[in-house]
């Protein structure tokens, strides 16, 4: 069992660009895990954490709805945004500047074998990050993320989460609201879930600017902890 998780902060990087690259590395561990039940072989499969910030896009999950994206083509460009339907669970979101994004693509059999587990342990990440800002976040029932205010009129989420996993390995991630503008998700039903705000840390601090850094020193410390692993 590898746990080594090798770390890459891609900046600000195109979504499709991205994408293709998570699948690449997707590939990779795959590839490994067929080898070595082809060869009954040991190889270690390796496991990778991406953190990126991407340029204003909507991403629809597979079994997600077109019509939650509430801007026509024209609109999307006028925006200067783009839109991907794509491999994830989940409906719509946003992502753009301000927002921080993870991408573990991790052989899960190096750690456990449980989606279940996998995704409540994602969300305890940000959670455990959220605390250390005085912010109680929490998981609302039959709805995937990190949310703020549960139970109350006031409801909102700071956290989507939607993931890829075949034969153990994972792609796409979460994305936690820091600095985002919040006005782009406006332009769609979030995650098809009507009625319900969205947030950032940023406006639940009332600060000008949050330290962007310094939050995914954070998460990264939690998520080590959960995943009893190590970053190289």
């Amino acid at each position: 069992m590898n746990k080594k998780i090798q770390l890459q902060d891609l900046g600000n990087k195109d979504y499709k660009e991205t994408w293709d690259y998570q699948e690449n590395l997707f590939k990779q561990i795959v590839d490994v895990k067929i080898q070595n039940r082809r060869e009954e072989s040991n190889l270690p499969t390796p496991n990778y954490f991406l953190f990126v910030e991407h340029p204003h896009v909507y991403t629809l999950g597979k079994s997600g709805d077109i019509s939650n994206l509430l801007l026509s083509e024209k609109q999307l460009e006028e925006k200067g945004a783009t839109f991907y339907k794509i491999n994830r669970g989940g409906d719509i979101t946003y992502h753009g500047p301000g927002q921080i994004v993870g991408y573990p693509i991790l052989d899960l059999e190096n750690f456990f074998t449980d989606i279940h587990k996998y995704l409540r342990f994602l969300e305890e990440v940000i959670i455990l990050t959220l605390a250390e800002y005085n912010i109680v976040g929490a998981r609302s029932e039959g709805e995937t993320g990190v949310w703020l205010g549960v139970g109350t009129p006031f409801a909102r989420k700071i956290c989507a989460m939607g993931v890829r996993a075949s034969r153990w390995v994972t792609m796409h991630g979460f994305a936690l609201n820091v600095n985002a503008n919040l006005g782009y998700f406006d332009n769609i039903i979030p995650c098809g879930i009507k009625g319900k705000a969205v947030t950032s840390l940023q406006v639940e601090l009332g600060v000008e600017n949050v330290n962007e850094e310094e939050v995914k020193e954070k998460i990264l410390k939690h998520f080590l902890a959960l995943f009893d692993s190590v970053f190289i």
